[in-house]
């Protein structure tokens, strides 16, 4: 509680008093779900409970350790700071759970495991079901402990996958999905390295090299904002069945929120852009660079440098909105899948066909992550944001953006990627894109260690829970 109170700048008793309310939701809300009530018998109801607590608890060191992949940029480069980062990620990661969850959790819930292998062995499915969620969240409470951003993908398909492997035989896992899924960890940080080097290179060449900086930044702000207000539009929002109307619909709101951006941007630096353009007028010569795109190129000094991280400090609060809405939509499936398969169990529905995950569930999720970055993601958050390299805004929205970009793209796609791969990468790309020696390889070394490792740790705890839950749910089923 006193680090809590230290990072948000409140006293202890605030900090215990957000803790304890959180746990004390945790503990009821559960007792007026549907998801609970509907088992019939007290011992069926009181599993169901310590499912959805399973499922809480995963969904909670989510938010602890990942969500720090949406603001942790914005935190590090000043355009935010940590109280205001982590309300407004509360408000987009349980938005994005709620609207999108739906697109992942079904790759996690039946993609992942045969269930044909566990036939007439639901007891066992279950407890493996459970033990995954319960070993992926230990090593995520362990990692966010030490402050580094593994992956929930790679926790929880780990664990998954060991339980599979030991009780159920090679032919318990569906390796042709396994493998969609592994490739994404490899892909999605060399995209968001890549997006991320051309969008800062972008900017380094069209708006520090302008003959006007702070001008062309103005201009290249409502640009990417109806980029990124369209592509989110059209991946999340209920819009209509038809294509043509959905893309009419969609362009609109990102014209919408092009508009409110200019129009924010010149009543916050109109007076100042401005003189600057007055100044530039008067002057004899022009101070635009001659460069080629990758070349290095001297960003803007003075009132103009004091306009484009202006203008670009709102650019990355939106990209980091952009970013959470997009992760809370891709990671809540971690938790939210195994937990929908294993209620079906409880509920006899776990052959059929489709399994409905009701939104209570979902919501549920949403919940748990944002209780996990309130109480806990302050630790990771310092790492992403200032241990890589140095982040600026500019730096700061060329990351988000591209990482955000990316992990949209894999949820509409159904792709669970990981969204703490995808986010390094871009902050290194971002760091390369100004020099090989800006990227900080001591923490990248750090990272990546304990990448390594999350899939073994992740398989050996649930295989260790499963040995000691299924002899506890002997008595219970």
């Amino acid at each position: 509680m006193s680090e809590m109170a230290r990072a948000f700048h409140i006293s202890p008793r605030v900090a215990t008093s957000i803790s304890v309310t959180i746990a004390f939701a945790a503990l009821t809300v559960p007792l007026a779900m549907r998801s609970l009530v509907c088992h019939g018998t007290f011992r069926m109801n009181a599993l169901a409970y310590f499912t959805l607590l399973s499922g809480f608890y995963m969904a909670w060191n989510i938010g602890a350790n990942d969500v720090a992949n949406a603001m942790g940029t914005s935190v590090g480069s000043g355009a935010l700071t940590l109280r205001q980062a982590v309300l407004t990620a509360a408000v987009l990661e349980f938005s994005g759970a709620f609207l999108m969850g739906t697109h992942v959790t079904s790759t996690m819930q039946k993609g992942i495991l045969v269930a044909s292998a566990f036939q007439g062995k639901d007891s066992l499915l279950f407890a493996g079901l459970i033990s995954s969620l319960a070993a992926a969240g230990t090593w995520l409470q362990v990692a966010s402990s030490y402050g580094w951003p593994v992956s929930t993908t790679h926790c929880i398909v780990g664990a998954m996958v060991g339980f599979g492997l030991v009780y159920g035989g090679v032919d318990a896992v569906f390796w042709s999905s396994l493998a969609r899924v592994s490739s994404s960890w490899v892909i999605s940080p060399l995209m968001g390295a890549a997006v991320s080097f051309l969008v800062y290179k972008c900017i380094r060449r069209f708006v520090y090299s302008a003959p006007n900086p702070g001008q062309a930044a103005a201009a290249a702000a409502p640009i990417a904002v109806f980029t990124g207000v369209t592509a989110i539009s059209f991946a999340a929002f209920p819009l209509s069945k038809v294509f043509s109307i959905a893309i009419l619909q969609a362009v609109s709101s990102g014209a919408i929120g092009a508009i409110i951006v200019s129009r924010v941007i010149q009543k916050q630096l109109g007076d100042l852009l401005s003189s600057e353009a007055e100044k530039i007028a008067s002057a004899e010569k022009s101070s635009a660079q001659q460069a080629g795109f990758l070349s290095d190129i001297a960003g803007p000094t003075g009132a103009q440098l004091q306009i484009v991280y202006g203008v670009f400090g709102y650019m990355q609060v939106l990209s980091a909105c952009f970013m959470s809405f997009a992760h809370g939509g891709n990671d809540v499936s971690n938790a939210i899948g195994p937990l929908a398969a294993a209620l079906s169990i409880l509920q006899g529905v776990a052959s059929s066909a489709e399994i409905v995950i009701p939104t209570e569930v979902l919501a549920w999720g949403g919940f748990g992550i944002v209780a996990g970055l309130t109480m806990w993601g302050y630790r990771v958050i310092a790492t992403i944001g200032k241990k890589i390299t140095e982040l600026t805004p500019t730096r700061g929205f060329a990351a988000e953006f591209a990482a955000a970009s990316v992990v949209l793209f894999a949820s509409k796609l159904g792709l669970p990627i990981s969204a703490t791969h995808t986010l390094v990468g871009a902050v290194m790309g971002v760091g390369f894109a100004r020099g090989l020696n800006r990227v900080r390889a001591e923490t990248v070394r750090e990272i990546v260690a304990s990448w390594l490792v999350t899939i073994p740790v992740g398989a050996v705890l649930s295989i260790f829970y499963t040995l000691i839950l299924t002899k506890i749910l002997a008595y219970f089923m």
